[in-house]
């Protein structure tokens, strides 16, 4: 409700106050509310503390204080309540999907990790993306070196058409093109197939990313994963109305991957090898050491069409530390070529559209496809639908006839 760093204006902060963050005074009034407070939710273990707390707050709700800059008289009347302002006392939302602090062009206080998804895993993810996450050393390091690829995302990927569910998904995941098809009225498809191609074309990337990760024993270095639309628990038309989500924007992983899914140990024989990764923004950490982040020291590789002309494996780089490497390179190739470069930190390929064939050995392939399963998402909600959820898919490109 504020455009700077004063208080919210509380004729217009309608929703539930957050209780993550506090600032209390210790007057007669404040210790009043925080004993009968304790006392209610003692009483009542069906009762949330933060429902709790609102409800004792507005029993009574105003005037303004007079000279008060935004404070109001609430409870019992005499306690005096300012509402934080969200541009710098953020929330998971104004904070990582927003950014309202940086598009007011201000340096944000505190963030509390709501609006997020996949549990623990989701919130340390988000902190990590932002660079505010204190971990240790050996995270900022990784025995078999990291590999990174330029998504390369086409501008009317971004850009065209409308920013809906339709745009979102054609630049994240084509599944859900299908899956709107099935479940929402013509009008409603229009908006919805371009957010479907928008996803399916970065997650087909991260997909043999992650493959060839694993085949090389590296870390993989996710890239900035692009949406059109946000993601909540409800319907919503792409953004909240009232929110300042600009569009197209990068989303936390969370929105489209089940992080926490992604974190956890699945028993190798099933699953095939477990598969590490960092965040997008991990090579602009300060933390991130010299040899890892500096891209003078990283092998590039740069696909190459096997019809054009030069396109074959060198045993050696070009100037710059440039690797040709051709396109759908089969598992023994790409052994074979990097074995070779082991002692070097970060790997960056140029694209990893067409960059690998897929797996020769089927048990390590359906090993590596049920893991992918258990990687993915859903996107949230389609209105007036039952079920208004979409679900992701990573191999959406194997589906006959689509």
């Amino acid at each position: 409700t504020v455009s700077d760093d004063q208080l919210e204006d509380w004729t217009l902060s309608g929703a539930s106050y957050n209780i993550g963050l506090f600032h209390w005074r210790p007057t007669e009034a404040t210790i009043k509310l925080a004993k009968e407070w304790l006392r209610k939710i003692l009483a009542d273990e069906t009762i949330w503390d933060q429902n709790g707390f609102v409800d004792l707050l507005r029993k009574k709700l105003g005037p303004s204080v007079e000279e008060g800059r935004g404070l109001v008289y609430a409870y019992d009347g005499t306690l005096k309540l300012g509402v934080l302002p969200a541009s710098i006392f953020c929330s998971g939302h104004t904070f990582f999907v927003q950014g309202m602090y940086w598009q007011f062009g201000l340096k944000a206080y505190a963030v509390h990790t709501t609006f997020q998804f996949a549990n623990r895993d989701g919130k340390r993810h988000r902190l990590r993306e932002a660079m505010i996450f204190h971990d240790p050393p050996e995270y900022y390091d990784s025995p078999g070196g990291f590999l990174a690829f330029k998504a390369g995302i086409p501008p009317r990927l971004l850009f065209d058409g409308p920013h809906n569910t339709d745009t979102h998904f054609a630049l994240v995941n084509y599944q859900a093109l299908l899956t709107a098809y099935l479940y929402i009225s013509s009008d409603t498809s229009v908006w919805l197939l371009v957010f479907v191609f928008f996803v399916f074309f970065q997650m087909k990337q991260i997909r043999t990313a992650l493959a060839i990760a694993s085949l090389l024993n590296r870390t993989l270095v996710m890239p900035p994963l692009w949406c059109r639309l946000d993601r909540l628990w409800f319907w919503h038309p792409g953004v909240v109305p009232g929110t300042l989500t600009r569009q197209p924007f990068i989303c936390p992983l969370d929105h489209v991957f089940a992080v926490d899914n992604m974190q956890n140990a699945w028993p190798e024989n099933e699953y095939g090898p477990h598969i590490d990764f960092r965040e997008h923004t991990f090579f602009e950490n300060p933390s991130s050491p010299h040899e890892v982040k500096e891209e003078e020291s990283w092998l590039k590789v740069h696909l190459c069409d096997t019809k054009s002309k030069g396109c074959r494996i060198s045993n050696a780089t070009t100037t710059g530390r440039i690797l040709k490497l051709p396109e759908n390179s089969s598992e023994e190739t790409l052994r074979a070529v990097f074995s070779r470069f082991k002692d070097v930190k970060t790997i960056q390929f140029s694209s990893m559209q067409d960059a690998f064939r897929g797996f020769t050995d089927k048990t390590r392939a359906e090993s590596f496809r049920r893991r992918m399963k258990r990687y993915t998402g859903l996107w949230c909600c389609v209105e007036n639908v039952t079920p208004g959820h979409i679900y992701y898919d990573m191999y959406w490109d194997e589906k006959p006839n689509w």
